[in-house]
């Protein structure tokens, strides 16, 4: 197995116009594509498990597989770590993982097919005027509300062979 390396990808700009970059551990595989070890805190529209080309010098990345992870971020004024103690079993559950623990940031991963509704059902009670989940990989990072749907084919049944 290979040792994890990390990649520079760009995730947005601050409010100064100044560009944010996020650090994310990856695998490098055989065919010089690049495995994410864990969902990323800032950067739009991946997951733990999607296997990317990353061109380091723009900082820009190209989706090659989705894993079928669903990367849900959980932002609250107050300390999270109630939060995460609320979450983290149920999620576990789900066979969901908390990737990123910060005092106002939570990262989960977790495969789509254990559904929208189950994973919605978990997150809906937290919003409040302090905190608030959202996915970041099912809507579309320029509108914020077209659902991406790289999942539907994921979620078809297996065709039976004759």
């Amino acid at each position: 197995m290979s040792a994890l390396q990390a990649v520079e990808l760009f995730a947005g700009l601050r409010p100064d116009g100044e560009p944010i970059v996020e650090r994310l551990p990856v695998k490098l595989l055989p065919d010089d594509t690049l495995q994410l070890v864990r969902s990323p805190a800032f950067v739009k529209g991946l997951a733990s498990g999607d296997i990317i080309r990353a061109d380091s010098e723009r900082r820009e990345f190209e989706i090659v597989q989705h894993s079928g992870n669903l990367c849900i971020r959980v932002l609250t004024r107050k300390d999270t770590a109630p939060l995460a103690e609320q979450l983290e079993g149920p999620m576990a559950k789900l066979g969901g993982e908390l990737d990123l623990h910060s005092p106002h940031l939570l990262v989960f991963s977790v495969h789509v097919s254990c559904g929208f509704a189950a994973i919605e059902t978990l997150f809906n009670p937290i919003n409040s005027a302090d905190s608030y989940w959202q996915y970041a990989n099912v809507y579309d990072p320029t509108d914020g509300v077209t659902p991406l749907n790289w999942w539907l084919p994921l979620l078809q049944p297996e065709k039976a062979h004759t």
